[in-house]
């Protein structure tokens, strides 16, 4: 974009990922910025947020850090600062290290407002996607940059909606980032209607609703890799059992006690036709004990031969997921909360049959594409999921029509339009 002011990408939060498995779903969104950015000849800055202070990073450093999250280069080795943090996991470590490397200025914290007016063009536009630096400090150092404007992604608002969703102590760290953006923010970027319905009352309770626009995230199904299954689940896809699919970080938000009690249900008192299998695909985040342990004692059922009606598997690949997506009955969501959802988003655009939870975000964004259930209720639950493995005892059971995603061209025009 001829004349396009300068663009200042917050990648802090992938830094921060780096080595620990699979993309979640704001990583995905933190990274489809930077290579949209990559490809657009505006100038560009990265800033992110390490251990020992800050880096800024030219688009040299920029897509040295995008090649290195792909894994078409390596992170390379520690350097003597990550190795003084040894608590640190190992891929951050390397990353951070690698981010020294490729960065142009190192800033400590007191430096950062005047290394980034040093660098960073006036009239800039800082983008931040992570929800990870929004504190008075950054938004006060930004401001050293003349006519810069500061757009912040809203994911959602869920720690203060939900806080029993959450870890202990995320509510308050939370508000006080939504405290800074009431404060600072030039521009407000909501996933969807829903999220910014959400946040509008707590933005207003912290003084300040800045402008905001709704940009519906972008959605490119990944192509399906059987191959990158392992063997215990590429056997699913040839089985004709039915299969269901829920992905997703383990979670008390995402419901999987649900999940578990409707296949402890169909087990004890089955609908017609073969026994269902549910695969979890997701990593183990804040959960639960009691969940846990319900998760490693199915697991441990299986392997001592017995059921294995509930496959929990972490870190697949987008490919072996898509393959599994193709293949199952349908993707269940059951979700408490959500200011987008992108699993059952990339299940539609597969053509892969949904029952989600009715959620503002689902309808928002799926329309009637899905089958809707209310949220933790079992019987409705079961009565959905009975319903279609009736149909596909009988043979009558139809993939719908995919259905076509948003696109990232259209979020990120209604995005740079804000500069």
């Amino acid at each position: 974009m001829a004349g396009a002011p300068a663009r200042l990408l917050d990648v802090s939060r992938l830094v921060s990922r780096a080595g620990r498995g699979p993309a979640t779903g704001i990583d995905r969104v933190e990274l489809a910025y930077l290579r949209h950015l990559l490809a657009d000849p505006a100038p560009l800055w990265g800033l992110a947020r390490h251990s020992g202070g800050f880096a800024l990073l030219g688009r040299e450093g920029l897509d040295g850090l995008e090649a290195r999250l792909a894994g078409r280069l390596p992170w390379g080795p520690p350097d003597w600062r990550a190795r003084l943090r040894l608590a640190r996991p190992a891929g951050r470590q390397h990353a951070e290290a690698a981010l020294r490397r490729l960065a142009v200025a190192g800033l400590s914290p007191g430096r950062l407002a005047a290394g980034l007016a040093a660098v960073v063009p006036a009239g800039a536009l800082y983008l931040n996607t992570g929800h990870a630096n929004l504190s008075a400090a950054v938004m006060q150092a930004l401001r050293a940059v003349p006519g810069l404007r500061i757009a912040v992604m809203l994911h959602d608002t869920i720690p203060l909606d939900h806080p029993g969703y959450c870890r202990p102590g995320t509510a308050a760290a939370f508000g006080a980032r939504l405290a800074a953006v009431a404060a600072a923010a030039d521009g407000v970027i909501y996933p969807s209607a829903a999220a910014r319905a959400a946040a509008a009352p707590h933005l207003s309770a912290c003084g300040r609703v800045p402008p905001g626009i709704v940009a519906h995230l972008g959605v490119e199904p990944a192509a399906a890799d059987p191959a990158a299954l392992p063997a215990r689940l590429r056997r699913f896809l040839d089985s004709g059992t039915p299969l269901f699919l829920a992905v997703g970080t383990i979670e008390p938000r995402k419901d999987h006690a649900l999940l578990l009690d409707l296949w402890a249900g169909l087990a004890s008192d089955p609908p017609p036709g073969p026994s269902p299998r549910l695969v979890i695909a997701g990593t183990r985040g804040w959960a639960a004990p009691a969940l846990l342990g319900r998760l490693d004692a199915l697991a441990a059922a299986a392997a001592g031969g017995g059921s294995d009606a509930v496959t929990e598997a972490a870190g697949l690949s987008d490919g072996a997921v898509a393959a599994l997506a193709d293949r199952a009955t349908a993707l269940l969501f059951p979700s408490r909360a959500e200011g987008f959802g992108l699993p059952p988003v990339e299940a539609a655009a597969r053509g892969c049959p949904v029952i989600a939870s009715d959620l503002p975000a689902c309808r928002e964004v799926l329309g009637d594409y899905p089958v809707y259930a209310p949220p933790g209720d079992l019987y409705s639950w079961r009565a959905r999921t009975c319903d279609l493995l009736r149909a596909v005892a009988a043979g009558v059971a139809r993939r719908p029509a995919p259905r076509p995603p948003p696109s990232w061209a259209a979020h990120f025009n209604a995005v740079l339009a804000m500069a």
